[in-house]
Parts: structure tokens; C-alpha cells; sequence
């Protein structure tokens, strides 16, 4: 690398003042382009040349914009997967509930059956007991009528 170290003072007496002052400039600015220092619009010597310059300005920009619009992106993001969280955890409540609801419909089902089954076991021992009645009833109906008929038996006897 080499480094150009250019001063020049001039003062109003020595300086030339030549018939092609635009020559002289586009040569010196060729010389300074060959050694890598360049002037920008507003005539500061620069190390980087201007379209560089330039184009790294506009990349440096277009990277805040990009930067800028991911962050955005990713708030948008993280907006939508706190969004889906939150519904996911609504449906596995949701979920949880009917899942609730549908053990105790099965078990109230269990328990009308098992009644049910309980209802007609004393159903049928009702019956069983209605049926020795019936019988226990015709015997002592018919025991009644041997008595009934012995007593008119005796009395016509006397």
C-alpha cells in the first residue's frame, strides 16, 4: 500500500495560472484515482470513490430497511404464535371439558343401568312376594272355608 502524502500551499503570487485549468484538474484527479483517493461532489477528498460511496450508502440503507422489516416481521411473528399458543390452549381446555362431559354422561348411563337392573331385581322379587301372598291368601281363604263350613256343621249338629 502506498500512501501519497499531498500538500500544497499557494499563495496569489505563485500561483500559475494556466490557459487549461480543466486539463490540469482531469489530470490530477486521474493521478489522485491511480493512487485511490477520489473527490466527491462537494470536492473533499475521499479514499473510497464516489459511485462506492454511493452504492454503500444505499446498501447500508436498504440494510436498515431490511433490518427494520424483519423486525417487524418478527413481531408480527411472535404476535401470531402467542395468538396460537393462547387457542391451543383454549382447545385442550375445550377439549379437557367435553372429554369431562363425556365420562359423566357415560357414567350417569352406568349408574341408570345398574338402577334399572336393580329396579327389576325388585321387580321380580315383588312378584316372587305377590305370588307366596296369592298363595299364602288361597290357602288361608280355603282354611276359612273348612272353618266357616265346620262351624255350620256343628251348629246344625246341636
Amino acid at each position: 500500500m502506498t500512501h501519497l502524502l499531498l500538500t500544497a500551499t499557494v499563495t496569489p503570487s505563485e500561483q500559475n495560472f494556466s490557459r487549461e485549468p480543466r486539463r490540469d484538474t482531469a489530470m490530477a484527479k486521474d493521478i489522485l484515482g491511480e493512487a485511490g483517493l477520489h473527490f466527491d461532489e462537494l470536492n473533499k477528498l475521499r479514499v473510497l470513490d464516489p459511485e462506492v460511496t454511493q452504492q454503500t450508502t444505499e446498501l447500508k440503507e436498504e440494510c436498515k430497511d431490511f433490518v427494520d422489516k424483519i423486525g417487524q416481521f418478527q413481531k408480527i411473528v411472535g404476535g401470531l404464535i402467542e395468538l396460537v399458543d393462547q387457542l391451543a390452549k383454549e382447545a385442550e381446555n375445550e377439549k379437557m371439558k367435553a372429554i369431562g362431559a363425556r365420562n359423566l354422561l357415560k357414567s350417569i348411563a352406568k349408574q341408570r343401568e345398574a338402577q334399572q337392573q336393580q329396579l327389576q331385581a325388585l321387580i321380580a322379587e315383588k312378584k316372587m312376594q305377590l305370588e307366596r301372598y296369592r298363595v299364602e291368601y288361597e290357602a288361608l281363604c280355603k282354611v276359612e272355608a273348612e272353618q266357616n263350613e265346620f262351624i255350620d256343621q256343628f251348629i246344625f249338629q246341636k
